[in-house]
């Protein structure tokens, strides 16, 4: 009895999983179609490639803005073709305003100081010190005549004035004397105009504070980051209310610094960077020899042939290449770039990964 307890348990269960199964197989979606590339060569090698745009120099061009601040303003959009200088986002420029507007009031102040200082002496301060002169001289006059006067009653009468008094006559005169010798030398100055060390220390204080008024004028126009070459926006990475620094902006998928913005050169080819395994890099034919074609992603069997371009003779850590991640791997690959013309019939785009082959030319 109760081996047939336990064996009518066991059938319970298995009915159980084969229902189970079948629900999980009606609710799961099928799984998409793997292309089936086969290698084109005899003792063909395989490499991961990615497509980008095609320079002459280097790779897609990745924009980072030279401030840190808030984005305020985008101006294209992306797959939009751009001339040279066209601006392309705008960060929150206030607070440098401020900065520069500052700067520029205190070169302005320091400009008419040096202005002043050069424009001396001035007309009434050199009159009214011509006057001082007049009017000491004539003090001077004066006293020289009571002077004369007082001598010519003690000649008449000694006992007339007394000794005391002629002398108060005489230093009334030598004061009279020295306050001319100021006035005349005060004149002097006066008309000499502003010394000459003070105009270079002044001259010395303006150009400085023209310098940093020039210096935060460049860097707020550095606020509105514009196109450094004539090509196709092929990516944007920031929003209008975003955070951009000199390091990018942060991905919210690839968890890490982007660039704002990557633009390519327009031009009538696209690249392929492939990275071949290090292992395989013994096998690989000499540049002259080389030949490959790359197979679309999704296309059974479809590829199309690459034009060799050169070997960056590096061996660099591979990287996620569908995300950019930092994160590094044990493999190291060495990067080979080819370019081909897109055919009409295909929609190829900078970023996408596909599959190259690299042969020997017969």
């Amino acid at each position: 009895m109760r081996n047939k307890i336990l064996f009518g348990l066991a059938i319970v269960g298995i009915l159980i999983g084969l229902v189970s199964a079948y629900i999980y197989s009606r609710q799961t979606p099928p799984l998409p179609p793997i292309a089936t590339n086969y290698n084109p060569y005899v003792n063909g090698i395989y490499a991961n490639g990615i497509i980008e745009s095609y320079a002459a120099n280097g790779e897609n061009i990745n924009i980072y803005p030279q401030v840190s601040g808030r984005v305020t303003r985008i101006f294209v959009h992306e797959g939009q073709l751009v001339a040279k200088g066209t601006p392309l986002f705008a960060i929150d420029d206030s607070v440098q305003k401020e900065v520069v507007a500052q700067n520029k009031a205190q070169a302005q102040a320091a400009l008419a100081l040096l202005q002043e200082l050069r424009a001396e002496p001035r007309k009434e301060t050199l009159t009214i010190a011509k006057k001082q002169v007049e009017y000491a001289r004539a003090s001077l006059q004066y006293q020289q005549a009571q002077l004369a006067i007082t001598k010519k009653e003690m000649a008449i009468n000694p006992q007339a004035v007394s000794k005391l008094a002629l002398e108060n006559v005489r230093n009334s005169v030598l004061i009279a004397e020295n306050n001319l010798k100021v006035a005349q030398a005060q004149y002097a100055l006066t008309k000499a105009g502003a010394w000459s060390y003070d105009i270079r220390n002044q001259q010395a204080i303006y150009d400085a504070a023209q310098k940093t008024y020039a210096s935060n004028n460049a860097l707020l126009r550095e606020y509105v980051v514009r196109a450094p070459v004539t090509g196709d926006v092929l990516r944007i990475s920031t929003a209008i209310g975003s955070y951009a620094s000199p390091q990018g902006v942060y991905g919210t998928y690839t968890q890490g610094m982007d660039p704002v913005v990557v633009m390519g050169r327009k031009s009538g080819y696209l690249q392929v960077r492939a990275y071949l395994d290090e292992i395989l890099v013994p096998r690989l034919p000499a540049p002259a020899d080389i030949t490959a074609k790359m197979f679309i992603r999704g296309l059974d069997n479809v590829s199309v042939p690459l034009q060799f371009v050169r070997i960056q003779p590096y061996v660099t850590p591979k990287i996620e290449l569908s995300d950019q991640r930092t994160e590094k791997v044990d493999v190291r690959v060495l990067p080979i770039l080819f370019k081909f013309k897109p055919p009409e019939h295909m929609n190829l785009f900078p970023g996408e990964l596909v599959d190259v082959y690299i042969g020997k030319k017969p």
